[in-house]
């Protein structure tokens, strides 16, 4: 593997030399024509979860592969390389089973998961709302209980996967206490359930984004995730780790931007010579070199801390930002390298510049992650003032 990668045993190696193939024979074939036509790629994702890439990070038993975060990540890397509406779709996938995985029942996990894990059903996750979108214990979406069943009335926004999936992990109000909320899955064929058609985006035009709508969608007490007012605590901890899924994918995309970049360099000749030899490219290849490894660095270093079992939310939130405003300035340099050229669509740096863009704004905009780490820092200072950072006990 090539030495951007960091690996811990030859078996993991060996992953990512099948991620990498999947990706340039299964997935780049794809991409271009898919994202073109805004369709999405359904068959691609049963194709994933055949091969065992939607449950890496979650245990064997229930048909995960039971691998360190770490590991995760760099397979999302990957795959975002080539294709972002995939990789983060595997991330909202992912995300999508966190509350399952971590809070069911042995029962839930045995009768929902493995379908998950397998690709059979593709997971949505619903939280944010119009009027709620940084701000979820502001939201309206309640849940009534009904004797055996909860009746969800509401709409939620910017629903990855919405129209598309086959169920939704969704926050619902179920009492007016501020954080009050519960964690439901809903089957997507429940009665009173419908989609918006999907927004018209800037970028990953391939993955449907849709307002979901409930309209006296009735759901079994089972289908609850945790107790009644653990939604809010359930929706937030997957936050962390989805926010480490982005901050990959983001890695990935700018990684394919300098790829493609540093090959038409090396290519394209001015003045009797290829242009990655004048050096005022060249010094901006170098700055989106480290640019990438440095996104690459905190999003594994957060990623470490999670398999630690380690406090890992402030890092989070620092790979997320870091990994998506670098990836935003990364593609937005690989379009300055192409010259006119990076402005059309003959080549794919353009799109790769729409689709950094939004990566800077869901799963927390990066105002968001600022906030995030401030009053992290401020939180942990002890008695004496010092800050108090989280290191792996080896350091």
């Amino acid at each position: 593997m090539p030495a951007r990668r960091v690996l811990a045993t030859d078996e993991h190696a060996d992953l990512l030399r099948l991620v990498r193939q999947i990706a340039t024979e299964e997935l780049l074939p794809r991409a271009a024509t898919a994202e073109a036509e805004e369709k999405f790629p359904r068959e691609v994702f049963r194709m994933l979860g055949q091969t065992g890439l939607l449950g890496l990070p979650y245990p064997e038993e229930y048909g995960g592969a039971g691998l360190p975060y770490e590991v995760y990540l760099q397979v999302l890397e990957e795959i975002g390389a080539v294709w972002a509406s995939v990789g983060v779709g595997v991330s909202v996938h992912a995300l999508s089973c966190f509350g399952l995985a971590t809070v069911g029942t042995e029962e839930q996990k045995q009768k929902w998961l493995p379908d998950m894990l397998g690709g059979e059903l593709l997971g949505a996750y619903c939280l944010s709302e119009p009027h709620a979108g940084s701000d979820p214990a502001a939201m309206r979406t309640t849940a009534r209980r009904d004797g055996d069943e909860y009746v969800i009335d509401g709409a939620k926004a910017w629903t990855t996967h919405g129209g598309e999936a086959d169920f939704y992990k969704v926050m619902a109000r179920t009492s007016d206490d501020r954080n009050g909320i519960s964690c439901f899955l809903v089957p997507a064929d429940a009665a009173g359930l419908s989609s918006d058609p999907p927004e018209r985006k800037m970028g990953l035009t391939g993955s449907s984004t849709t307002t979901m709508r409930f309209d006296g969608v009735r759901v079994p007490v089972e289908r609850r995730l945790g107790a009644e007012g653990d939604g809010l605590k359930i929706a937030l901890a997957g936050l962390d780790s989805g926010r480490l899924g982005i901050a990959a994918v983001a890695t990935g995309l700018a990684q394919g931007a300098l790829d493609q970049a540093v090959a038409y360099a090396k290519e394209r000749e001015t003045f009797g010579q290829p242009i990655i030899e004048h050096q005022g490219l060249a010094f901006l290849l170098a700055d989106m070199e480290a640019a990438v490894q440095g996104a690459r660095a905190v999003t594994l270093h957060a990623a470490r801390l999670k398999d630690a079992g380690l406090p890992f939310g402030r890092e989070a939130s620092i790979a997320k930002l870091t990994a998506t405003d670098n990836a935003m300035k990364v593609t937005t340099d690989a379009v300055q390298v192409f010259g006119g050229y990076g402005y059309t669509r003959d080549f794919p740096v353009e799109r790769f510049m729409r689709e950094a863009k939004v990566m800077q704004i869901f799963e927390g905009t990066n105002q968001i992650q600022r906030m995030v780490i401030g009053r992290s820092l401020n939180s942990s200072r002890d008695d004496q003032g010092t800050i108090t950072h989280h290191r792996p006990a080896e350091a």
